[in-house]
């Protein structure tokens, strides 16, 4: 029977059953607990219609994707689907020709990378702070140890760099569960520029391979690794333009300035406006003899073929996406600084702050939830792209070369084209993990710096 027809069959016998409960259970409680359990069951009755919609176009596929994404089910086996396990998840991987690099060995590269910097970052850095002489041995010890490895990662054997690795991550672990110490200053402008130092150092000089040289090689091997490439190159572009753009226009928004309603309104206005609509003009404006090549002549600028040439594919997607967004997260940001107490303010200029300080002390910090909030939406946003490519190149993934192929547009070819269901829906779970993943991470590192206290 069609889950259709099947679900709302269900959802009706269970508003029947509670119905016959909420009668039966009066003649075997108290009269106080039948009153709450009547409170609960009527509760209930009224989302039920809720939960069968819910069920039926949210649950549901959801629960039947993840399950097709273990069978073989394409256009040759509708009738009867073919259980394979995990090869749907391994052809997304697998490549067309061997690259010089391997997967395991940029994986363990790229964790080594990032464990000996958070390991160097956060122990050398507040060494000066650590009283217990243990704590402050083992510490040197092991950057001396990561060092020396660092340095000699490429002359050393595979097994070794393993037993290093995870000698280095036991002895962060230890020494982070060891060492209490309150009150550490900021320094992370110093340690955004030691990290960068030796990640340069790591991957340019010493050439310790990592994920993202594997993946530069390996994209052109996959279409699925592509996809993630291409993904990743437009979430990285558009996510911080869009977020500091539209602080920026809610820093002017907040002013009293005279006509600020109308331009909230022209700055809303891209988001409310379809997809379609929105592609289309900028099709025109990107054409080779469109407006913004005209408007870029009058500065010497030669002609740009946006719409043709692959390396700028992503940044004519991007450039849309930030022009769509950029009012609606303006206008979230709008709302957070107006929910700041002015006195913080009027306590500032009494001190004599000046407008950066007041911005950095006071604005910046209040404004965290609103940003965490942007962050969260933007970044989950920005990886499901897919309508703007496929109107702005007429159903294809780029010019050539896949050069706008991302990871729906994947799922979508997949799943419509090919009539691969399985392959496609094992690539909308490997994206819900990359969203999943990168969501946790940003709520782990909001806990110590978004602050709720208005």
């Amino acid at each position: 029977m069609p889950a259709e027809i099947l679900i709302p069959m269900i959802g009706a016998s269970i508003a029947i059953l509670l119905a016959i409960l909420m009668k039966v259970s009066k003649y075997f409680l108290s009269p106080h607990a039948w009153r709450r359990t009547r409170e609960s069951l009527t509760a209930y009755l009224y989302i039920l219609p809720s939960m069968i919609i819910l069920s039926i176009f949210v649950f549901w596929p959801i629960i039947y994707s993840f399950v097709l994404s273990f069978f073989k089910w394409d256009f040759k086996n509708q009738a009867n689907p073919q259980f394979i396990g995990l090869d749907n998840y391994i052809q997304l991987f697998k490549l067309k020709h061997p690259v010089e690099l391997t997967f395991n060995v940029a994986f363990l590269g790229t964790f080594f990378i990032v464990f000996f910097m958070a390991f160097l970052l956060n122990s050398l850095l507040d060494l000066k702070r650590i009283s217990d002489k243990k704590v402050k041995n083992l510490i040197i010890i092991n950057t001396l140890i990561g060092l020396i490895s660092f340095v000699l990662w490429n002359f050393i054997s595979y097994q070794l760099q393993w037993i290093i690795f995870l000698w280095l991550a036991f002895s962060y672990v230890v020494i982070a569960a060891m060492k209490k110490i309150e009150g550490t200053p900021d320094k992370l402008l110093l340690r955004l520029i030691l990290f960068v130092g030796v990640y340069i150092v790591g991957t340019e000089l010493i050439k310790i391979p990592e994920i993202v040289n594997y993946l530069s090689m390996a994209k052109e091997e996959a279409d699925f690794l592509k996809a993630i490439w291409n993904t990743s190159y437009y979430v990285l572009l558009s996510m911080p333009i869009t977020i500091f753009l539209s602080l920026i226009i809610a820093l002017l928004f907040y002013q009293d300035v005279k006509g600020k309603v109308v331009f909230r309104t022209i700055y809303f206005i891209p988001f409310v406006t379809s997809v379609v609509a929105v592609s289309l003009v900028w099709q025109w404006i990107f054409n080779d003899n469109g407006l913004l090549n005209y408007i870029l002549s009058f500065f010497g600028v030669e002609k740009i073929l946006w719409l043709k040439d692959e390396k700028w594919t992503i940044p004519t997607i991007a450039i849309i996406s930030i022009w769509k967004l950029v009012g609606y997260y303006s206008i979230i940001f709008l709302a957070g600084l107006q929910n700041i107490d002015k006195s913080y303010y009027e306590a500032a200029e009494v001190d004599g702050a000046t407008t950066w300080q007041k911005f950095a002390y006071i604005t910046w910090p209040l404004l965290s939830p609103t940003t965490f909030f942007i962050l969260i939406v933007s970044m989950i946003g920005a990886f499901k792209v897919f309508s703007e490519i496929f109107i702005l190149y007429s159903g294809l993934p780029g010019p050539y070369n896949n050069s706008g192929l991302t990871v729906v547009y994947y799922v979508f070819e997949k799943f419509y084209g090919e009539q691969r269901m399985g392959q496609a829906s094992a690539a909308a779970y490997v994206l819900f993990g990359i969203i999943l993943i990168f969501t946790f991470i940003q709520f782990v590192a909001g806990k110590k710096r978004v602050h709720y206290d208005s």
